[in-house]
C-alpha cells in the first residue's frame, strides 16, 4: 500500500486504504469472472486508476493558494490522475440507506492544476507543472487552460501554454479556451492563445459561436480587432443564424454600453460584413439594433444602406421593433431611432393604429411627437385620452399636449 499512501491525517489515510482494498477485491472478482488470465497483484510500474484526494488539509492549501503548505505535498499533488471531489451548485434528489430521499449537491471532480489556474495562483501552478502534472488533464470537463481563460488570468495562460497545453482543447460542453474570453481583461489571454495556434474561427458545439461572436455579444471591441487581425470570418453564422454583426446588434445594451457596441459594429462593417444578412427569424441587423435601442448603430446601418422596410418572419419592420420596446428603453432615447427610420423612408404608422401607439408608448412623449409630426392632420377622438393610463398622465402631463 506504499504507493497509495498520502501525507494525510490518520483518519483520512484509513478511509483511503479501505477504498483501495475494496477496489482490489472488485478487480479480483471481475478478472476471475472473465477467466481470461490469472490475477496478479499490481506492480509499482503498472498504470493506476485515478486517485481521489479528500484530505481537507490539501484542499484548503490548494483553494487558498498556500504554496508553502503545498510544497510538502508535491509528490501527491503532481500525480498524473489525482482527483479532487467538489460540490456543484446544482441540487439533485438522492436516496439514503434508510429509504428517505433528500436534496444533495451534485458532486464533481477537478484536479490541482485546474484549481490553481482558475484562481490565478501562478506560483502554485508553476510548482505543479515543474513536478510533472498533466497539463491537459480535465476530469471535470474543462482543462486548466479553460479555467484560466474564463477568469482572465493571463499569467497562468502563458505558463500553461509554455508547458504544452493544447490551445484548441475542447471542453465537455464543446467550448474552446477562446470562447471563454468574455471580458476586456481577457485580451492578453486571447492574444496568447492565438500566438500559440488557437483556431480563430472555431465554433462551439451547441451554439456554434465563433470567438468573434462571443466578443461581439459582449461588446469587446479590442478582442474584435484582435480576431479580425488574425483572419476571423465576419459572416460566419451560428446555430441561430446570427453573424457576429447580428450578435452585437441583438445583445441587450445599457446606456453606458452603447458606445462600445457601436465601435464593435463599425469595425465589423469596415471589415466587409454583410449588413443584410438575417438570422433564422429573418431579422436583419437593423431589426436587432432597434430592439436593443442603440441609436448610433441604427444610424450606422442606415447610412450603409440597410433596408428600412424589410420584414421579419413575424411581419415586423424596424419601426415595429422600436415601438415595442420604447417603454422599456427610455434612457436609450428611442425617439432618435424613430426619427431616423422616418427620415430614411420607413412606412408611417397607420392613423388607426396611433391609439395603440399611445397605449404602449405614452411613457415616451417625444416618440409620440415624432410619429404625430409625420401627419399634417389627424383626427383625435376621446379614445386617445382613454388609451393613456391615468398614472402616466400624472407622471408625465406633457403627453396631454399631443391628445
Amino acid at each position: 500500500m506504499s504507493f497509495y499512501r498520502f501525507p494525510f491525517s490518520s483518519c483520512a489515510l484509513r478511509s483511503l486504504q479501505e477504498d483501495a482494498e475494496q477496489q482490489e477485491r472488485w478487480e479480483l472478482r471481475k478478472r476471475m469472472s472473465r477467466g481470461t488470465r490469472k490475477y496478479t497483484l499490481p506492480t509499482e510500474t503498472e498504470e493506476r486508476s485515478p486517485m481521489i484526494c479528500t484530505d481537507p488539509i490539501i484542499h484548503n492549501a490548494l483553494f487558498s493558494g498556500d504554496i508553502s503548505a503545498l510544497q510538502g505535498f508535491q509528490r501527491t499533488l503532481c500525480s498524473p490522475k489525482l482527483l479532487l471531489p467538489t460540490r456543484n451548485h446544482n441540487l439533485r434528489w438522492s436516496s439514503q440507506q434508510t429509504g428517505i430521499w433528500s436534496m444533495t449537491y451534485e458532486e464533481e471532480f477537478t484536479c490541482p492544476l485546474y484549481v490553481t489556474a482558475s484562481r490565478g495562483y501562478t506560483d502554485c501552478l508553476q510548482l505543479l507543472l515543474k513536478e510533472g502534472a498533466d497539463v491537459d488533464f480535465s476530469p471535470g470537463g474543462e482543462s486548466a487552460l479553460h479555467g484560466a481563460c474564463e477568469n482572465a488570468h493571463s499569467e497562468c495562460v502563458n505558463l500553461l501554454l509554455r508547458y504544452g497545453a493544447n490551445p484548441n482543447s475542447v471542453s465537455q460542453d464543446g467550448t474552446l479556451p477562446l470562447h471563454l474570453c468574455k471580458a476586456s481583461e481577457s485580451y492578453n489571454c486571447a492574444k496568447l492563445l492565438l500566438q500559440y495556434g488557437a483556431h480563430v474561427n472555431s465554433q462551439s458545439h451547441d451554439d456554434e459561436d465563433t470567438p468573434l461572436h462571443v466578443a461581439s455579444k459582449h461588446g469587446l471591441w479590442e478582442l474584435v480587432e484582435l480576431y479580425l487581425s488574425y483572419g476571423a470570418n465576419v459572416d460566419k453564422k451560428n446555430a441561430q443564424g446570427e453573424t457576429p454583426l447580428c450578435a452585437a446588434c441583438s445583445h441587450p445594451q445599457n446606456p453606458e454600453e452603447l458606445e462600445r457596441y457601436y465601435m464593435v459594429c463599425k469595425r465589423i462593417i469596415e471589415d466587409g460584413a454583410n449588413i443584410h444578412a438575417c438570422d433564422n427569424d429573418q431579422q436583419s441587423p437593423l431589426h436587432l439594433a432597434c430592439k436593443s435601442v442603440n441609436p448610433r448603430v441604427v444610424d450606422l446601418l442606415l447610412s450603409h444602406g440597410s433596408q428600412v422596410n424589410a420584414m421579419s418572419y413575424s411581419g415586423n419592420t424596424a419601426m415595429h421593433n422600436i415601438l415595442q420596446v420604447t417603454a422599456y428603453k427610455l434612457q436609450n432615447q428611442p425617439e432618435l431611432i424613430a426619427r431616423m427610420l422616418l427620415n430614411h423612408g420607413t412606412i408611417r404608422v397607420w392613423p388607426g393604429a396611433l391609439v395603440k401607439v399611445l397605449r404602449y408608448c405614452s411613457s415616451s412623449p417625444r416618440t409620440v411627437e415624432v410619429l404625430l409630426n409625420t401627419y399634417s392632420y389627424v383626427r383625435v377622438t376621446e379614445e386617445w385620452a382613454d388609451a393613456v393610463p391615468e398614472e402616466q398622465k400624472q407622471v408625465c402631463p406633457t403627453i396631454l399636449l399631443y391628445i
